[in-house]
């Protein structure tokens, strides 16, 4: 499924228009995203919680040449499924 897919199905659950289905998920995803970065990052009760992760900064090594290189340290968006969402699989 992709996000027109998504959009599509909501449309036709909700009984609304897809203009407003997409406003709806494109809202949705961008608070998800503003408040993760700002936050401890979101829960969702039932389907799970989204977070940072931070990861320091390491050595490397070039695959191509074997040449060690240095890695920045980065922050990474991490998703853990909650129990219900688990369970349902």
């Amino acid at each position: 499924m992709n996000k027109g897919d998504l959009i599509t199905a909501v449309a036709k659950k909700a009984d609304i228009s897809q203009r407003q289905a997409r406003e709806i998920i494109d809202y949705t995803f961008e608070t998800i995203k503003k408040h993760t970065k700002k936050t401890d990052g979101v829960q969702l009760a039932g389907f799970g919680s989204f977070g940072v992760s931070k990861r320091k900064a390491r050595m490397g090594r070039n695959p191509q040449t074997g040449e060690s290189i240095k890695i920045k340290a980065s922050k990474n968006v991490r998703f853990k499924a909650g129990k219900a969402f688990k369970e349902a699989l």
